[in-house]
């Protein structure tokens, strides 16, 4: 842990990506590394350090029942769960973590704890500190925060975000921020005869979005952002203070989880910028805003425009694909052609449409209204929509990338070359390979409940980690029914658990996510929880009535996990299929595993008669 500290501290693993068909906003001077140095060592140090953990739970699973170790690691997964969820409301800085852990490994050793460990652990919470204490830091529940602010006192005064270290806001003077970037205005110029009695501003981050929509006679704002830590420093430091003004409501909430929640009806509804950065965990592709661009997100925009009201999004697309995707999708919602203004020589650009064709009066400059007649015979590219089932805007076409194919192989590869170096032989494994399709099955039902969770209540860190708790509760409920009938000689005929696997897997197939939000939220949150959790449930059973009777728990746990890895690399297919086929996918996994599964057990009481 103190070598991946050191290395991040001093090489920062930015990723630098060169893609014409897939963006990523990173730093514009690559830093640290090559790519190619970087993700090797990042991964082997991330595995070392997590072998540590690993051999304590071998152990513990060597001296517990198999269920019972089962058990006890899901209940300390809940845990931290929940322990990670607080530490992320109460915005904890980087050394809190590595001093909750030194905390539970004494408390694990007691005085067995090696007294190089306390140094290596005393390193580890000083560079935390140092790194935690330097100017401007300070965390939200998605990012390491910095400010820095540049030409102090004078009227240019602007104050620098960043995060994670990418440059992500500039705090400044909207009169100042028009002068330099124009953009900010154009939404307004081509909607100049809206009244502006209710505006939506998604993105509206440290307020220069918000503080420009008041100054145009905003007569109420509802002002959404995701980073509870971005509105605060606006509300601290922007020096229009926007935030404190009476005709501003600020809600930190998703975008799209706030449309989904309201039926106000908006003169303006503006995308600000609303680029997160950030990934949703556990989804490899998931970002946080990536359910706000999507054909079914702008029908919503649409829908919640008053009868003359306006739409509007502009923000650093990076290439012409891009625009014209967006473009295209608002063109499609609404059945006009939008205003699109273009800066030359940047990447900044102004999509603006009104509900009504006349609502928004484009300029009369060449290329000033969007045509995909005109695109098309200029040569550009018109990408489909994004949709709630292929939520990824970024990504021109339905592929996987060449880069994230050369990451899996070298992930896969590595692991599996540990695994036989330091686990011997793969037939040693042979008995469990039923148990390694379902952990891969398993982690495309979990990335299923994330992703169906974030469309019908929000990207936010929360809902995140509350639907980790529910996977897990569901995995929990599954040992227990397991256990309880165990104590008294029954169980749960295998057939039964099978077709109630599939049964489950069949009807969340059948229903989309989509169909969901325009259920009242009561009635919505108890159909995600059946659809996300039954199968995680009844997929447990099955699990947990096999390994119950393992006689080598460790390998068969093992076998697990490493399905769990590759089913997190299965995951990249939903960049072809979409998140509703990859229950599919795992569906067929779990064929898999029931016909591996009744062989080995056919096998195993072929070898009892013989004895």
């Amino acid at each position: 842990m103190l070598l991946l500290i050191a290395f991040i501290l001093k090489f920062p693993a930015s990723v630098q990506v060169s893609s014409r068909d897939l963006i990523f906003f990173h730093q514009v001077e690559p830093t640290g590394l090559p790519t190619w140095v970087t993700l090797p060592l990042v991964f082997m140090v991330v595995a070392v350090t997590m072998t540590g953990f690993g051999e304590i739970t071998g152990r513990a699973f060597r001296e517990f029942k198999a269920l019972d170790a089962y058990r006890w690691d899901i209940v300390g997964s809940i845990l931290g769960t929940l322990g990670f969820t607080l530490i992320s409301f109460l915005r904890a800085p980087s050394w809190v973590w590595p001093i909750i852990t030194l905390v539970l490994l004494v408390a694990l050793y007691g005085r067995r704890f090696p007294w190089i460990s306390w140094v290596a652990m005393a390193l580890v919470v000083g560079a935390t500190v140092v790194e935690a204490l330097a100017p401007g830091v300070s965390w939200s529940p998605y990012y390491k925060v910095t400010t820095e602010t540049k030409l102090q006192g004078t009227p240019q005064q602007w104050t620098d975000i960043h995060v994670n270290g990418i440059p992500h806001q500039m705090v400044m003077d909207v009169n100042e921020r028009l002068k330099l970037e124009g953009v900010y205005g154009k939404p307004y110029e081509r909607a100049s005869g809206n009244p502006l009695n209710n505006v939506l501003i998604v993105g509206a981050g440290s307020g220069t979005d918000l503080a420009l929509s008041l100054a145009k006679g905003a007569k109420h704002v509802d002002a959404v952002e995701i980073d509870p830590r971005i509105q605060q420093i606006g509300t601290q430091i922007n020096p229009n203070q926007p935030y404190s003004d009476p005709r501003v409501s600020a809600d930190i909430n998703d975008g799209r989880a706030f449309l989904s929640g309201t039926d106000t009806k908006y003169d303006l509804i503006l995308f600000a910028l609303p680029d997160s950065l950030t990934l949703v965990s556990g989804a490899s592709q998931l970002r946080l805003e990536s359910y706000l661009f999507t054909q079914q997100a702008v029908q919503s925009a649409h829908d919640h425009l008053t009868d003359n009201g306006v739409f509007a999004m502009y923000n650093y697309y990076r290439e012409p694909w891009l625009i014209n995707r967006l473009a295209g999708t608002v063109e499609t919602v609404f059945g006009h052609d939008p205003c699109i203004d273009q800066f030359p020589g940047q990447s900044l650009a102004a999509i603006t449409v009104g509900k009504n064709a006349d609502n928004a009066i484009c300029g009369t400059g060449v290329n000033e209204v969007w045509n995909r007649a005109s695109v098309a015979a200029t040569g550009g590219e018109i990408p489909a929509p994004s949709t709630d089932d292929r939520p990824f805007l970024y990504l021109k076409d339905a592929s996987i990338p060449n880069l994230y194919l050369i990451v899996i192989a070298l992930i896969l590869f590595a692991s599996a070359v540990g695994i036989r170096v330091f686990g011997g032989p793969f037939k040693t494994r042979r008995g469990y390979g039923d148990l390694f399709f379902m952990g891969a099955a398993f982690l495309l039902l979990e990335t299923r409940s994330i992703t169906t969770f974030a469309l019908l209540f929000g990207t936010t860190w929360l809902v995140n980690a509350l639907v980790f708790t529910g996977v897990l509760l569901a995995v929990l409920c599954a040992i227990e029914v397991t256990q309880r009938l165990e104590k008294v000689s029954r169980s749960i005929p295998r057939p039964l658990i099978i077709g109630a696997l599939f049964i489950s897997l069949g009807v969340a197939f059948l229903i989309p996510n989509s169909s969901l939000l325009s259920l009242a939220v009561p009635v919505r949150l108890v159909a995600a929880v059946v659809l996300a959790f039954a199968p995680i449930f009844f997929a447990n059973l099955l699990f947990t009535s096999r390994f119950k009777d393992a006689p080598h728990p460790t390998a068969a746990f093992a076998a697990n996990l490493f399905g769990a890895m590759v089913g997190g690399c299965l995951e990249y297919l939903s960049l072809i299929l979409g998140y509703q086929l990859l229950l599919g996918v795992a569906a067929l996994l779990y064929v898999a595993a029931v016909f591996v599964g009744q062989r080995i057990i056919t096998k195993q009481g072929s070898a009892s008669v013989a004895a």
